[in-house]
């Protein structure tokens, strides 16, 4: 069993930056390939960014380059650097563990409980 324990979220004005972390319980921690997903008021959950257990990392092109994934197996934490936040970014973030393919949410095993981000215009 896994748990993910999301943390950052909050209210930043537009062109300004967030960092989540997501903390995960568990000694299998590396060996899952990790990322974000998103939902935004009366849309789906979209996949946002997501890394492997190797490293190589995966982005939305509404993120690329605004948005930094990474892992720190040491500690069994994955962390969102986001930059230049848009309105449209607004959205509650969501933590994810997968055995399969990361940018899918049918592939998921584990679920964060996820962190409100609000960027105002």
């Amino acid at each position: 069993q896994v748990q993910l324990v999301e943390s950052g979220g909050g209210l930043v004005q537009a062109g300004g930056s967030l960092r989540l972390s997501c903390a995960t319980s568990g000694r299998t921690f590396s060996r899952y390939a990790m990322g974000w997903f998103r939902q935004a008021p009366g849309k789906e959950r979209e996949f946002v960014v997501g890394i492997s257990w190797s490293g190589p990392t995966y982005y939305a092109d509404s993120v690329k380059g605004r948005f930094t994934i990474s892992r720190d197996n040491a500690k069994n934490t994955v962390y969102l650097q986001m930059n230049s936040l848009k309105p449209e970014d607004t959205a509650v973030y969501y933590c994810a563990a997968s055995n399969g393919v990361i940018s899918r949410g049918d592939s998921i095993d584990y679920w964060g409980q996820g962190t409100q981000v609000t960027v105002s215009s």
